[in-house]
């Protein structure tokens, strides 16, 4: 490893991020003392204790662990944070995530995808796909696999490396892939980029990064002025449309999508996808390319993508029983808001669909407020919570109640998230959605115990 890490100590920053806790997993697998801090204990700071890492959850310089050998740290950590001004000071040596994860990716033949939605699905399905195939891979993902049970896995052998590259404080830009999937470009992030030109510039700077000989992987439609490397190759995907790869003959059986799969000079016959939702035939299409390209064989792919599970809180079907559906997503952009409540019209037709939704971030809810309000007035019925802020202050005059003003059908209501069970008293449910990116998912486990016990 090239970072030269001489003390065998690893302070993390903000340890409860689902990248940081991938590499501070990979720090202690190989062979180094994980220490960190986070502002809130949740179900994965506890799996990584139990791992073996050292975590703390208040502000105290006094915890820091003598001779650490270098900080990792989040951009998400507020500037005024006590230990990140003390580390700053210090002398010690500090790095940001995606820093850290440039540097180790560098020394593999690295497959990144990016993309303001769908990247960690389609990561994740390319890691199982090269995973199960004689090519294998290591992969640090942006959520939970169903499959591994976790964020990370490791490879002694293969020569390739998954990661999911991440748009927000241009993280992505640290990478240097052979293979690039770009899966989508929506604004986003506007409180680090200035407008949706500054987004598509990222992208563009993204795909000058390809190493030379390398490929990209894009959907077809994104018009992107392209900074390709010498003798780098373009491959475009799509649904129902003819392209370098593409999926045809779309059938829906049992809540899973079926379908056939083109590729230059080949086709794959009905293949099965083994998690629902429309959007994510697109995802996989992305990611069989990824993993053909990688030298998976079409056997090792179609056996791959059917045994493939999903990731946690994506799409996260937990409960169907007794005609009532609970459906878990991390859906936090009007795009994913819609592209979730569409897929659940399809699956469950004519059903009564209530949406518990967490808004995230002032600054997001601000400027797609009018997004927000037309994607969730696709629900029969909405329940909003509070703003979770992360890591940001109040912004006056945005809050959950301007949103809600904003909708235009009736079945509205603002409600806080420690009422939410008993909102449910007595109430009829045919289906529901969480969705959202901030603390939404400490309500998932309560509510399907009392969605079950109901």
């Amino acid at each position: 490893m090239s970072l030269h890490i001489k003390e065998h100590k690893i302070y993390f920053l903000g340890i409860g991020g689902i990248g940081m806790s991938a590499l501070a997993r990979y720090f202690m697998a190989k062979g180094y003392q994980v220490h960190g801090y986070d502002r809130t204990a949740t179900a994965l700071t506890a799996s990584l204790e139990k791992e073996g890492m050292k975590i703390h959850y208040h502000e105290d310089i006094a915890l820091i662990p003598a001779e650490t050998g270098l900080v990792v740290y989040t951009p998400a950590i507020p500037a005024d944070n006590a230990e990140l001004k003390y580390l700053q000071k210090s002398g010690i040596r500090m790095m940001k995530r995606a820093e850290v994860l440039g540097m180790l990716s560098s020394e593999y033949k690295t497959i990144a995808c990016a993309g303001t939605h769908g990247k960690t699905t389609t990561s994740t399905m390319v890691s199982y796909l090269l995973h199960q195939s004689h090519v294998g891979c290591q992969a640090f993902i942006g959520g939970i696999s169903r499959n591994f049970g976790s964020n990370l896995l490791i490879s002694q052998t293969s020569p390739y490396m998954v990661v999911e590259a991440d748009e927000y404080d241009r993280s992505f830009l640290q990478l240097h892939p052979y293979i690039a999937i770009i899966t989508s470009i929506d604004s986003d992030h506007l409180d680090i980029y200035t407008d949706a030109a500054s987004v598509r510039d990222a992208f563009t700077s993204f795909t000058g990064n390809i190493v030379p000989q390398g490929n990209l992987v894009i959907k077809k439609g994104l018009e992107l002025p392209l900074h390709l490397p010498e003798n780098g190759k373009v491959y475009r995907y799509a649904v129902n449309e003819v392209s370098d790869f593409y999926a045809t003959n779309l059938r829906l059986e049992k809540n899973l999508y079926h379908f056939d799969f083109h590729y230059p000079n080949g086709k794959i016959d009905n293949l099965t996808l083994g998690i629902p939702g429309l959007y994510n035939v697109e995802n996989a299409v992305a990611a069989l390319a990824a993993a053909l390209l990688a030298g998976a064989t079409p056997d090792e792919l179609c056996k791959g993508l059917a045994d493939f599970s999903g990731v946690k809180r994506r799409f996260d079907i937990r409960l169907n029983e007794n005609n009532m559906v609970y459906i878990d997503d991390y859906a936090h952009h009007p795009e994913e808001i819609k592209a979730c409540i569409r897929s659940a019209r399809d699956m469950f037709p004519g059903r009564k669909l209530t949406g518990i939704f967490q808004p995230h971030l002032y600054s997001r809810t601000r400027d797609f407020a009018a997004d927000f309000a037309k994607s969730l007035s696709l629900l029969d019925e909405l329940i909003l919570l509070p703003i979770y802020p992360a890591r940001e202050l109040p912004i006056p005059g945005v809050n959950s109640e301007m949103l809600l003003a904003l909708m235009h059908h009736e079945n509205k209501h603002l409600v806080s998230k420690t009422d939410i069970p008993a909102y449910f008293e007595g109430k009829e449910i045919e289906i529901i959605i969480t969705m959202g990116a901030g603390d939404i998912d400490t309500l998932v486990e309560p509510l399907e115990n009392f969605l079950k016990n109901k």
